[in-house]
């Protein structure tokens, strides 16, 4: 029998995703059948497939109590990749702190909870950086939204931002904005099995005095980019300090800080894009990586 495997995106995003044709025809290519499918999509038996694999569910924190009912009930029938608690604990950046406690090289990170006191937490932040410029974010979120950059004097602004985000008790995250995204970009790792598969330059996504994006996510300018020694291994830091095994696949987002050292900015074990398009064979090997976690069928 073939083995049957579900790429998972969201309805917004299906026609937006532009790896998964690649996938699919790789998986093609092994004698798997790939399948999209959108997870909202009550309509699916997901029992029938042998894996069902995370890759553009990007609405997920939009309806975040009911992406997480279903990612238990997908568990419970077939094989999710990657696993759910996995996919449950990379869904909530919280994580930065328990990697820089770990001793990952992590963008300084405060964290602001329903019911904090917004001014005293920007003050501590404050304190203790001398950014220009900070970023205010939800610590569940994804595509940029409802991240702003402010300039360090605008307490005005920052506070009604922070003040919108734990108003609909929703978690957030102060960090420093590091300006050599502005000329540098930033640099994504491409992990399969553990293993790094490749590179890509990411432009700077927020514009100084922008709002925040309407969109799925916010317009992206991406090239292909050969990693420094320096990367790889923050990158190999980064991810041997999560605490679970060699995965089907992660992602790894730095940004230099001002000494030019590479440090975390996002840690993608659920829904990241890979990019295909900018790496020949990627696909290839991510294939490969998925077939090889697929269990054995029956003839």
């Amino acid at each position: 029998m073939t083995a049957a495997v579900a790429l998972v995106t969201a309805r917004a995003a299906r026609s937006l995703d532009a790896d998964l044709a690649p996938l699919a025809a790789a998986l093609a290519g092994l004698g798997v059948h790939a399948e999209v499918t959108e997870w909202s999509d009550a309509g699916v038996d997901w029992q029938r497939f042998d894996a069902v694999v995370l890759r553009s569910a990007w609405d997920y924190h939009e309806r975040l109590a009911e992406f997480l009912v279903w990612l238990e009930r997908v568990a419970r029938v077939t094989r999710l990749l990657n696993p759910l608690p996995v996919v449950r604990w990379s869904l909530d950046k919280h994580y930065l702190g328990e990697l820089a406690h770990a001793g990952a090289p992590v963008v300084p990170t405060n964290y602001a909870e329903p019911g904090d006191d917004a001014a005293a937490v920007l003050d501590e932040f404050l304190a203790g950086d001398a950014c220009r410029e900070l970023v205010v974010k939800p610590a569940i979120g994804a595509g940029s939204r409802d991240a702003r950059r402010h300039a360090r004097d605008e307490r005005g602004e920052i506070l009604a931002h922070m003040a919108g985000l734990l108003a609909a008790q929703r978690s957030l995250m102060l960090q420093p904005y590091l300006e050599t995204v502005d000329h540098a970009g930033e640099t994504a790792l491409m992990y399969l099995d553990g293993r790094f598969s490749h590179a890509i330059r990411k432009g700077a996504l927020l514009p100084s005095g922008a709002p925040s994006t309407d969109a799925l996510f916010a317009p992206e300018e991406i090239v292909a980019r050969s990693a420094a020694a320096e990367e790889l291994a923050a990158g190999e830091r980064v991810l041997s300090a999560v605490p679970f095994g060699p995965l089907l696949y992660a992602r790894v987002d730095l940004l230099r800080d001002a000494e030019g050292v590479p440090r975390l900015l996002e840690l993608e074990l659920a829904e990241p894009s890979f990019y295909f398009g900018h790496a020949p064979g990627s696909a290839q090997r991510f294939a490969t990586a998925l077939v090889s976690r697929l269990p054995a069928r029956r003839a």
